[in-house]
Protein backbone atom coordinates (compact mmCIF):
# COMPACT_ATOMS: atom_id res chain seq x y z
CA UNK A 1 0.00 0.00 0.00
CA UNK A 2 1.62 3.45 -0.71
CA UNK A 3 2.37 5.58 2.13
CA UNK A 4 0.36 8.38 2.81
CA UNK A 5 1.46 11.98 4.47
CA UNK A 6 -1.43 14.14 6.73
CA UNK A 7 -1.39 16.90 8.71
CA UNK A 8 -2.85 16.25 12.06
CA UNK A 9 -3.86 19.28 14.61
CA UNK A 10 -0.91 19.20 17.48
CA UNK A 11 -2.16 21.76 19.59
CA UNK A 12 -5.50 24.89 19.36
CA UNK A 13 -4.55 27.91 18.53
CA UNK A 14 -4.10 30.99 21.28
CA UNK A 15 -5.22 33.79 19.50
CA UNK A 16 -4.14 34.06 15.97
CA UNK A 17 -3.60 30.31 14.29
CA UNK A 18 0.42 29.59 13.48
CA UNK A 19 2.00 27.06 11.25
CA UNK A 20 3.26 25.33 15.12
CA UNK A 21 -0.33 24.27 15.39
CA UNK A 22 0.27 21.60 12.75
CA UNK A 23 2.27 18.55 13.00
CA UNK A 24 3.10 16.32 9.54
CA UNK A 25 3.44 12.84 9.86
CA UNK A 26 3.57 9.50 7.55
CA UNK A 27 2.08 6.31 7.50
CA UNK A 28 1.20 3.35 5.30
CA UNK A 29 -2.44 3.46 4.03
CA UNK A 30 -4.22 -0.16 5.49
CA UNK A 31 -5.44 -2.57 3.66
CA UNK A 32 -8.79 -1.88 2.08
CA UNK A 33 -11.74 -4.31 3.64
CA UNK A 34 -14.86 -4.43 2.01
CA UNK A 35 -17.03 -1.92 0.83
CA UNK A 36 -14.31 0.67 0.91
CA UNK A 37 -12.52 2.66 -1.63
CA UNK A 38 -9.08 4.19 -1.48
CA UNK A 39 -8.47 7.68 -3.09
CA UNK A 40 -5.43 9.69 -4.22
CA UNK A 41 -5.97 13.32 -3.67
CA UNK A 42 -5.37 16.09 -6.80
CA UNK A 43 -6.60 18.92 -4.46
CA UNK A 44 -7.19 19.82 -1.31
CA UNK A 45 -9.62 22.73 -0.49
CA UNK A 46 -8.69 25.07 2.41
CA UNK A 47 -11.80 27.61 4.08
CA UNK A 48 -12.01 29.86 6.45
CA UNK A 49 -14.54 27.50 8.86
CA UNK A 50 -11.20 25.44 9.62
CA UNK A 51 -10.26 27.95 11.77
CA UNK A 52 -13.50 27.58 14.01
CA UNK A 53 -13.05 24.33 14.13
CA UNK A 54 -9.43 24.65 15.84
CA UNK A 55 -10.61 26.30 18.61
CA UNK A 56 -12.50 24.12 21.42
CA UNK A 57 -15.95 26.01 21.95
CA UNK A 58 -19.07 25.91 21.08
CA UNK A 59 -20.04 26.46 17.32
CA UNK A 60 -22.38 24.87 14.96
CA UNK A 61 -20.24 22.05 14.47
CA UNK A 62 -17.55 19.97 16.90
CA UNK A 63 -14.29 21.02 17.49
CA UNK A 64 -11.54 19.30 15.34
CA UNK A 65 -10.11 16.42 17.51
CA UNK A 66 -6.38 17.09 18.36
CA UNK A 67 -4.09 13.74 16.84
CA UNK A 68 -6.70 13.92 14.13
CA UNK A 69 -6.32 14.63 10.46
CA UNK A 70 -7.28 17.90 9.61
CA UNK A 71 -10.59 18.45 8.25
CA UNK A 72 -11.12 19.30 4.37
CA UNK A 73 -12.52 18.94 1.15
CA UNK A 74 -10.50 16.92 -1.63
CA UNK A 75 -11.06 16.35 -5.31
CA UNK A 76 -9.17 13.07 -6.48
CA UNK A 77 -9.21 9.84 -8.37
CA UNK A 78 -9.91 6.39 -7.16
CA UNK A 79 -6.68 4.23 -7.34
CA UNK A 80 -8.70 0.92 -5.81
CA UNK A 81 -11.84 -0.17 -4.67
CA UNK A 82 -13.81 -3.39 -3.07
CA UNK A 83 -17.22 -1.48 -3.76
CA UNK A 84 -19.27 -1.90 -7.12
CA UNK A 85 -19.99 1.80 -7.51
CA UNK A 86 -16.58 2.84 -7.97
CA UNK A 87 -13.76 1.79 -10.06
CA UNK A 88 -10.02 3.18 -10.22
CA UNK A 89 -10.14 5.71 -12.62
CA UNK A 90 -13.12 7.66 -11.25
CA UNK A 91 -12.58 11.63 -10.51
CA UNK A 92 -14.51 12.18 -7.34
CA UNK A 93 -14.92 14.64 -4.64
CA UNK A 94 -15.06 13.94 -0.55
CA UNK A 95 -14.09 15.06 2.94
CA UNK A 96 -10.53 13.22 2.78
CA UNK A 97 -9.27 16.11 4.96
CA UNK A 98 -5.40 17.22 5.52
CA UNK A 99 -3.53 14.47 3.28
CA UNK A 100 -2.37 12.63 0.63
CA UNK A 101 -4.74 9.16 0.80
CA UNK A 102 -7.85 8.79 2.24
CA UNK A 103 -9.57 5.37 2.76
CA UNK A 104 -13.75 6.07 2.71
CA UNK A 105 -16.42 3.71 3.09
CA UNK A 106 -17.89 3.58 -0.09
CA UNK A 107 -21.65 3.05 1.54
CA UNK A 108 -21.49 5.69 3.50
CA UNK A 109 -24.13 8.52 2.05
CA UNK A 110 -22.38 11.71 0.54
CA UNK A 111 -18.88 10.65 1.90
CA UNK A 112 -17.87 10.33 -1.61
CA UNK A 113 -19.02 11.42 -4.93
CA UNK A 114 -18.34 10.88 -8.87
CA UNK A 115 -17.86 14.02 -10.80
CA UNK A 116 -17.58 14.40 -14.43
CA UNK A 117 -14.88 16.19 -16.00
CA UNK A 118 -15.70 17.27 -19.55
CA UNK A 119 -16.95 20.84 -19.22
CA UNK A 120 -15.45 21.01 -15.88
CA UNK A 121 -12.39 20.82 -14.26
CA UNK A 122 -11.57 18.42 -11.17
CA UNK A 123 -9.88 21.79 -8.93
CA UNK A 124 -13.78 23.46 -9.83
CA UNK A 125 -15.65 21.10 -8.23
CA UNK A 126 -14.16 22.39 -4.92
CA UNK A 127 -14.98 26.03 -5.16
CA UNK A 128 -17.67 27.00 -7.88
CA UNK A 129 -19.42 23.96 -8.43
CA UNK A 130 -18.71 22.55 -4.98
CA UNK A 131 -19.59 23.78 -0.98
CA UNK A 132 -18.72 27.69 -2.24
CA UNK A 133 -20.77 27.96 -4.57
CA UNK A 134 -23.57 25.70 -3.19
CA UNK A 135 -23.21 28.40 -0.06
CA UNK A 136 -23.80 31.13 -2.48
CA UNK A 137 -26.65 29.65 -3.94
CA UNK A 138 -28.51 28.77 -0.98
CA UNK A 139 -27.64 32.50 0.49
CA UNK A 140 -28.77 34.48 -2.36
CA UNK A 141 -31.95 31.94 -3.72
CA UNK A 142 -33.23 30.93 -0.45
CA UNK A 143 -32.68 33.44 2.22
CA UNK A 144 -32.11 36.69 -0.05
CA UNK A 145 -34.64 35.59 -2.40
CA UNK A 146 -33.94 38.41 -4.98
CA UNK A 147 -36.17 40.02 -7.53
CA UNK A 148 -34.98 41.79 -10.94
CA UNK A 149 -33.69 45.06 -10.37
CA UNK A 150 -33.20 44.46 -6.84
CA UNK A 151 -29.49 45.45 -5.53
CA UNK A 152 -27.31 43.07 -4.06
CA UNK A 153 -24.04 42.83 -2.36
CA UNK A 154 -21.28 40.66 -0.77
CA UNK A 155 -18.17 40.74 0.73
CA UNK A 156 -15.32 38.99 -0.25
CA UNK A 157 -16.27 39.11 -3.43
CA UNK A 158 -13.55 37.69 -5.54
CA UNK A 159 -13.24 34.85 -3.58
CA UNK A 160 -14.93 31.03 -4.21
CA UNK A 161 -17.99 31.94 -2.69
CA UNK A 162 -18.17 35.64 -3.69
CA UNK A 163 -17.68 34.90 -7.50
CA UNK A 164 -20.22 32.28 -7.58
CA UNK A 165 -22.57 34.85 -6.00
CA UNK A 166 -22.14 37.26 -8.98
CA UNK A 167 -23.07 35.19 -11.40
CA UNK A 168 -25.85 33.78 -9.92
CA UNK A 169 -27.20 36.71 -8.83
CA UNK A 170 -26.47 38.77 -12.32
CA UNK A 171 -28.53 35.49 -14.11
CA UNK A 172 -31.38 36.58 -11.91
CA UNK A 173 -31.24 40.43 -13.13
CA UNK A 174 -30.00 42.16 -10.09
CA UNK A 175 -27.54 44.93 -9.70
CA UNK A 176 -24.45 43.26 -7.99
CA UNK A 177 -22.00 44.99 -6.21
CA UNK A 178 -19.19 43.53 -4.62
CA UNK A 179 -16.84 44.47 -1.54
CA UNK A 180 -12.91 42.71 -1.34
CA UNK A 181 -9.33 43.74 -0.35
CA UNK A 182 -7.40 45.93 -3.33
CA UNK A 183 -7.81 47.18 -6.04
CA UNK A 184 -6.39 44.28 -8.18
CA UNK A 185 -9.22 41.73 -6.85
CA UNK A 186 -12.10 44.75 -7.70
CA UNK A 187 -10.64 45.33 -11.12
CA UNK A 188 -11.28 40.92 -11.56
CA UNK A 189 -14.91 41.87 -9.86
CA UNK A 190 -15.76 43.74 -12.21
CA UNK A 191 -14.10 42.74 -15.44
CA UNK A 192 -13.87 39.33 -15.03
CA UNK A 193 -16.92 38.24 -12.90
CA UNK A 194 -19.15 40.68 -14.43
CA UNK A 195 -20.06 42.86 -11.26
CA UNK A 196 -21.70 46.05 -11.85
CA UNK A 197 -19.30 47.84 -9.17
CA UNK A 198 -16.58 46.58 -6.33
CA UNK A 199 -15.57 48.54 -3.41
CA UNK A 200 -12.34 48.15 -1.84
CA UNK A 201 -12.27 48.16 1.65
CA UNK A 202 -8.96 48.64 2.30
CA UNK A 203 -8.82 52.38 1.17
CA UNK A 204 -11.16 53.20 4.04
CA UNK A 205 -9.88 52.82 7.84
CA UNK A 206 -13.76 52.95 9.17
CA UNK A 207 -17.37 51.94 8.84
CA UNK A 208 -18.40 55.34 7.89
CA UNK A 209 -16.00 55.60 5.46
CA UNK A 210 -16.52 52.24 3.70
CA UNK A 211 -20.63 52.74 3.73
CA UNK A 212 -20.30 56.26 2.09
CA UNK A 213 -18.24 54.25 -1.03
CA UNK A 214 -21.11 51.54 -0.73
CA UNK A 215 -23.61 54.70 -1.21
CA UNK A 216 -21.75 55.96 -4.50
CA UNK A 217 -21.94 52.22 -5.63
CA UNK A 218 -25.30 51.56 -4.61
CA UNK A 219 -27.73 54.61 -5.24
CA UNK A 220 -30.91 52.95 -4.90
CA UNK A 221 -29.52 51.94 -1.64
CA UNK A 222 -28.54 47.61 -0.80
CA UNK A 223 -31.96 45.20 -1.14
CA UNK A 224 -29.47 42.03 -0.49
CA UNK A 225 -26.52 41.09 1.30
CA UNK A 226 -24.34 38.11 1.79
CA UNK A 227 -21.72 38.41 4.54
CA UNK A 228 -18.48 36.57 4.47
CA UNK A 229 -16.38 38.82 6.76
CA UNK A 230 -18.06 40.62 9.77
CA UNK A 231 -16.90 43.60 11.63
CA UNK A 232 -16.58 46.66 9.77
CA UNK A 233 -17.78 45.62 6.36
CA UNK A 234 -21.19 44.65 8.35
CA UNK A 235 -21.40 47.61 9.84
CA UNK A 236 -21.19 49.63 6.74
CA UNK A 237 -23.63 47.51 4.67
CA UNK A 238 -26.42 47.81 7.10
CA UNK A 239 -26.23 51.75 7.08
CA UNK A 240 -27.06 51.56 3.60
CA UNK A 241 -30.02 48.92 3.33
CA UNK A 242 -33.27 49.40 2.71
CA UNK A 243 -36.47 48.81 4.01
CA UNK A 244 -37.46 45.11 4.26
CA UNK A 245 -33.54 44.03 2.79
CA UNK A 246 -32.20 40.63 3.41
CA UNK A 247 -28.94 39.70 5.26
CA UNK A 248 -27.13 36.06 4.37
CA UNK A 249 -24.99 35.49 7.00
CA UNK A 250 -22.62 32.79 6.96
CA UNK A 251 -18.72 34.33 7.78
CA UNK A 252 -17.67 35.83 10.20
CA UNK A 253 -13.38 35.52 9.39
CA UNK A 254 -13.21 39.30 10.72
CA UNK A 255 -13.94 37.37 14.22
CA UNK A 256 -12.13 33.72 13.64
CA UNK A 257 -9.20 34.39 15.93
CA UNK A 258 -11.57 35.06 18.95
CA UNK A 259 -12.08 38.62 19.37
CA UNK A 260 -15.49 39.68 19.88
CA UNK A 261 -17.34 41.27 16.66
CA UNK A 262 -19.73 43.82 18.13
CA UNK A 263 -22.55 45.08 15.95
CA UNK A 264 -22.33 49.46 15.92
CA UNK A 265 -25.89 49.97 15.07
CA UNK A 266 -27.79 47.13 16.14
CA UNK A 267 -31.21 49.40 16.11
CA UNK A 268 -31.07 49.22 12.03
CA UNK A 269 -32.71 45.96 12.42
CA UNK A 270 -35.76 47.30 13.65
CA UNK A 271 -35.54 50.41 12.07
CA UNK A 272 -35.56 48.73 8.52
CA UNK A 273 -37.51 45.50 9.52
CA UNK A 274 -34.27 43.55 8.27
CA UNK A 275 -33.82 39.79 8.29
CA UNK A 276 -30.80 38.25 8.88
CA UNK A 277 -30.36 34.89 8.78
CA UNK A 278 -27.71 32.44 9.36
CA UNK A 279 -27.03 29.51 7.92
CA UNK A 280 -24.49 26.39 7.63
CA UNK A 281 -24.89 24.67 4.06
CA UNK A 282 -24.42 21.15 4.95
CA UNK A 283 -27.60 21.37 7.26
CA UNK A 284 -29.63 21.80 3.99
CA UNK A 285 -28.23 18.99 1.74
CA UNK A 286 -32.03 19.01 -0.24
CA UNK A 287 -31.13 22.02 -2.10
CA UNK A 288 -27.15 20.64 -3.55
CA UNK A 289 -28.45 18.80 -6.63
CA UNK A 290 -30.22 21.78 -7.86
CA UNK A 291 -27.68 24.00 -7.04
CA UNK A 292 -25.01 22.16 -8.63
CA UNK A 293 -26.44 22.00 -11.73
CA UNK A 294 -26.79 25.52 -11.88
CA UNK A 295 -23.21 26.43 -10.70
CA UNK A 296 -21.77 23.86 -13.42
CA UNK A 297 -24.00 25.21 -16.14
CA UNK A 298 -22.63 28.98 -15.31
CA UNK A 299 -18.63 27.49 -15.30
CA UNK A 300 -19.09 25.25 -18.30
CA UNK A 301 -20.63 27.75 -20.50
CA UNK A 302 -18.54 30.46 -19.38
CA UNK A 303 -20.33 32.41 -17.48
CA UNK A 304 -18.83 31.83 -14.36
CA UNK A 305 -14.80 32.10 -14.85
CA UNK A 306 -13.71 31.21 -11.45
CA UNK A 307 -9.75 32.11 -10.30
CA UNK A 308 -7.92 29.77 -8.18
CA UNK A 309 -4.79 30.69 -5.97
CA UNK A 310 -2.68 27.15 -5.99
CA UNK A 311 -0.32 26.12 -3.56
CA UNK A 312 2.12 23.52 -4.01
CA UNK A 313 2.73 20.23 -1.94
CA UNK A 314 0.86 19.27 1.17
CA UNK A 315 4.31 20.35 2.85
CA UNK A 316 2.48 24.69 1.80
CA UNK A 317 -0.84 23.44 3.16
CA UNK A 318 -0.25 25.51 6.65
CA UNK A 319 0.99 28.75 5.26
CA UNK A 320 -1.51 28.69 2.96
CA UNK A 321 -4.30 28.30 5.13
CA UNK A 322 -2.58 30.80 7.45
CA UNK A 323 -2.58 33.43 4.62
CA UNK A 324 -6.51 32.57 3.33
CA UNK A 325 -7.44 34.33 6.68
CA UNK A 326 -5.18 37.32 5.80
CA UNK A 327 -7.07 37.88 2.95
CA UNK A 328 -3.70 37.08 0.80
CA UNK A 329 -5.26 34.28 -1.71
CA UNK A 330 -6.98 35.21 -4.72
CA UNK A 331 -10.17 33.32 -5.72
CA UNK A 332 -10.67 29.91 -4.15
CA UNK A 333 -7.42 28.96 -2.28
CA UNK A 334 -6.48 25.09 -2.81
CA UNK A 335 -3.46 22.87 -2.29
CA UNK A 336 -2.65 21.07 -5.81
CA UNK A 337 -1.26 17.75 -4.12
CA UNK A 338 0.32 15.80 -7.24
Amino acid sequence: MPLNQSFLLDNRPQGQATVDNFRLVSCETPALEEGQVLVRHHYLSLDPYMRGRMNDSKSYAAPQPLGAVMIGGTAGEVVESRHPKFKPGDQVVGMGGWQLYSVVDGHAPGMLRRVDTTHVPLSHYLGAVGMPGVTAWYGLVKVIEPQAGETVTVSAASGAVGSAYGALAKARGCRVVGIAGGQEKCDYVVNSLGFDACVDYKQHSDYLSLSKALRQACPNGIDGHFENVGGMVLDAVMLRTNAFARIALCGMIAGYDGAPLPMTHPALILVNRLKIQGFIVSEHMEVWPEALKELGHLVGSGQLRPRESVAQGLAAAPQAFLGLLKGKNFGKQLVQLV
